[in-house]
């Protein structure tokens, strides 16, 4: 049922062999497959072997879940976005899904903009405290660590550390505060993200409360998760025993050093900004806003964005066409359009040419609006959505004041 917690381990030799922790997530997609309760998986494999491109796979075949096994740190591909534009939003098939927590929480949101059919997912989550971007993490393999990208088999966030094993069994490791005052590290929007226990899936896995043994810890979230579970067992796929209290208590703890971390980066990242004045805010946000190339790849990678017509396009009057950079009023809409709904996933950041700070900002944007309607976005898929349910009352407010 609900709430249950399990310790996991796959039943598959071959799964076990392969696998990091447990190979619990690998061996629940080939039971999703082989009794039929989807049509399809959609999980994450490094392109041709190599671990810093992973992109998303659609499979049919069972005996294929293998290749998916392990962790690639260096990806992060746009899940949502993925089934909503490549899959019809799950509207004609049933589909297992691996997702981390901002994945889970986009899809969410674009449920509640009906862009997507839960009735046909089930959310398969994996704890995360970050994924690292690919060509930095590679140049930094290279300068910090002083190795071959091309070696690196593996990498583990723990504890504050990276630590990286290369193919000859060597581990080699570092303090991930330092890598990341330099530069290096993790992505940015991860850095603030405060939450890494996918509660939000349908399961949520991770290592977390193993206390090193391989093994999966499980915590089933929801009423389908938990019948997933239960069916799993009972086919054998996985083993599973119960934590006791010294397990659960030290995955809280794990999660609760987490939480403070993300929450010291996100002071650090918004505390010169409200030291400002206002004239001082907007001064620095026209600055940044005026190196826009008006690209479109922030909209384009947006999970959330979902406007068949898009009032930005040049034809609809509100932006000029051919200028470059564009009026204000380019980045402004597009940061308030998805400040309701924004999931920190970072994607906008991450294709933007030109390195504007767009998801700090619209983050900054979305926290300020979430304490006024006390909402965090991708958490329910019940919860209304902020700005297409405001009260008399709330429009009434004298004290609101959302800053830039």
């Amino acid at each position: 049922m609900k709430g249950d917690m399990y310790l996991a381990q796959s039943s598959d030799d071959a799964i076990l062999k392969k696998s990091e922790h447990g190979g619990v997530v690998t061996s629940l997609l080939k039971f999703a497959l082989e009794s039929k309760r989807v049509d399809a998986v959609l999980a994450i494999k490094a392109r041709n072997g190599n671990r810093y491109d992973g992109i998303p796979v659609l499979i049919t075949d069972p005996e294929t879940v293998i290749e998916t096994a392990g962790s690639l740190h260096c990806a992060s591909p746009n899940i949502a976005r993925f089934i909503k534009e490549y899959l019809n939003g799950a509207f004609d098939m049933k589909i297992a899904v691996v997702c981390k927590p901002c994945d889970a929480r986009g899809i969410i949101e674009l449920v509640k903009r009906t862009q997507i059919n839960m009735d046909n997912l089930t959310l398969i989550g994996l704890n995360c405290t970050g994924t690292l971007p690919s060509a930095p993490a590679k140049r930094m393999f290279h300068e910090e660590f002083e190795v071959n990208p091309s070696d690196v088999i593996r990498e583990d966030l723990e504890e504050g550390k990276l630590t990286i094993t290369l193919k000859d069994g060597t581990e080699k490791q570092k303090d991930l505060d330092e890598l990341e005052q330099k530069g290096y590290g993790r992505r940015e929007n991860c850095r603030r993200c405060d939450i890494n226990i996918p509660i939000m899936a349908d399961i949520a896995c991770g290592k977390w409360g193993t206390d090193g043994k391989k093994a999966t810890f499980i915590e089933v979230c929801s009423e389908k998760g938990s019948d997933f579970i239960e069916k799993a067992i009972e086919a054998e796929y996985i083993k599973v025993e119960k934590p006791d209290s010294r397990a659960i208590e030290s995955r809280k703890k794990r999660n609760e050093e987490e939480i403070l971390l993300a929450r010291k980066w996100q002071e650090k990242d918004f505390a010169s900004l409200r030291e400002m004045s206002t004239e001082e805010k907007f001064s620095y946000w026209l600055g940044e806003f005026s190196r826009c190339i008006k690209c479109y790849g922030c909209r384009n990678a947006c999970p959330i964005c979902y406007c068949k017509d898009c009032i930005l396009e040049a034809d609809r009057g509100i932006v000029a066409p051919g200028e470059i950079p564009p009026d204000v009023i380019f980045p402004m809409i597009r940061s308030v359009h998805v400040m309701d709904s924004c999931v920190n996933c970072g994607q906008c950041e991450d294709v933007c040419p030109m390195d504007l700070p767009l998801a700090r900002l619209i983050l900054m944007l979305n926290r300020e609006l979430g304490n006024i309607f006390k909402n965090e976005p991708g958490m329910d898929v019940n919860a209304p959505i902020p700005l297409k349910s405001v009260t008399d009352k709330e429009l009434t407010v004298a004290d609101v004041e959302i800053q830039f």
